[in-house]
């Protein structure tokens, strides 16, 4: 009996970073805040593609998460304070009264891959903003009110400060002192919202700023493992991205915003057991061979594996020996054959133009690299590799009344860095 046999090398290469951003020193009287998001494969929902937030809570969202949650927006609590440079008047212009115009468009910034030097973009907009104004005396001295509360909506119009002006909306939400409200107001965009008073205020300060922001960020699956990095810049005070009038000046003039986006792909293939070790025979074995003399058609054997993967990957062979095809020899004789390799990946997975792949011939060396691409996560789908020794070889491999034993050894390397 003929024994046609080879050992296959199995190679995984996966690409994982740990590096951190380093960032220009932002001006003077500037504030900054890093936002991070990152995106890692979850096998219990494959058809998630997107980054979560993980930038630590503060400010509104911190006390009111299930709001936040349901609309997809984060908040954060800046220590610039907003003080009065000048009294209030009563019923003054827009500039001189209390005004909030904030960046509420979608603006665009540059994310570049700190190892590879990819770039990607990222959108961001301010989706909300609030504060607790301070007043100079409580807002029963102010208006006259015989309560608080009544003081507060009294000092307003517009129904009070719970509700701003169009186009900003309420949350509903505020809490109020003898001489202080908190509060928190949604953006829809970048006009500006007015509360113009209905008594002089002697003095004001707004205590903090919380935003809320939404993202838009690129398709992971897309993007190579690593860090991704970019800064966007605002500019606080009259005139700027965050403006709040003539009177209400803020105490940074700047707030720099640092993205870092974590990619963590996912790229790992199980070969079962004793796959590394592959026996090539002919349709219905060797008794035909043995028996009668008739030459097969063709050797060939198919090797299952699962591949778990979230990002574009290339696949390409090494060869022990190697003539432009990958070889299998027998050592008395010293003849050799080429052996082809074929892959079939599973559903979910196509080539670079979109298409399933199946029965790809694979080739040796980097040049001829096979490049594959996710539609959604694949978590431990099975593949084919299909190892066939065409007819033309056997016509030199099997020699009537001849012994021999064809062997060598071809590794498949699954590459995520492309």
């Amino acid at each position: 009996m003929n024994l046609k046999t080879f050992s296959p090398g199995w190679k995984r290469r996966s690409h994982w970073l740990g590096l951190f951003a380093v960032f220009a020193v932002p001006p003077a009287e500037a504030v900054t805040q890093e936002i991070r998001a990152l995106f890692t494969p979850d096998s219990a929902n494959p058809q998630r593609n997107e980054f979560v937030n993980q930038t630590p809570l503060s400010g509104y969202c911190e006390y009111y998460p299930d709001i936040c949650r349901n609309s997809n927006t984060f908040s954060i609590r800046l220590p610039t304070r907003v003080e009065s440079n000048k009294a209030i008047q009563a019923d003054a212009d827009p500039r001189n009264s209390a005004m909030f115009k904030v960046p509420g468009g979608w603006r665009s910034l540059t994310v570049t891959n700190t190892d590879t030097n990819e770039v990607e973009t990222v959108e961001v907009r301010i989706a909300g903003i609030g504060s607790n104004y301070v007043l100079s005396d409580t807002a029963v001295n102010l208006t006259g009110a015989l309560s608080a509360r009544e003081g507060h909506d009294q000092l307003w119009k517009g129904a009070g400060w719970l509700y701003p002006a169009s186009p900003c909306a309420s949350t509903g939400v505020g809490f109020y002192g003898e001489s202080t409200y908190a509060f928190f107001w949604k953006v829809s965009d970048e006009r500006a919202c007015v509360k113009v008073a209905n008594f002089p205020i002697p003095a004001m300060t707004y205590g903090y700023l919380d935003f809320a922001y939404e993202l838009r960020t690129p398709n992971p699956l897309k993007m190579s493992s690593g860090l991704y990095t970019g800064s966007l810049s605002y500019r606080l005070g009259p005139g700027g991205d965050f403006d709040f009038g003539d009177v209400m000046i803020p105490t940074d003039s700047y707030l720099a915003l640092h993205f870092v986006l974590d990619v963590q792909h996912t790229l790992k293939v199980d070969i079962p057991p004793g796959g590394e070790k592959v026996e090539l025979v002919p349709d219905g074995g060797w008794q035909n061979w043995l028996q009668a003399g008739r030459r097969p058609v063709r050797l060939f054997r198919d090797q299952a594996f699962l591949i778990s993967v979230s990002s574009r990957f290339k696949m390409q062979l090494d060869c022990e020996i190697d003539l432009y095809d990958c070889l299998i020899k027998d050592p008395v004789s010293n003849r050799s054959v080429k052996l082809k390799t074929y892959v079939s990946l599973p559903p979910g997975l196509t080539d670079m133009a979109g298409r399933p792949v199946k029965y790809e011939l694979l080739r040796a060396g980097p040049s001829y690299a096979r490049f594959y691409q996710p539609g959604s996560y694949v978590d431990r789908a099975p593949g084919v590799l299909h190892f066939e020794i065409a007819r033309l070889e056997m016509e030199q491999m099997l020699q009537p009344g001849v012994a021999s034993r064809y062997s060598g050894r071809i590794t498949v390397i699954w590459d995520s860095e492309v």
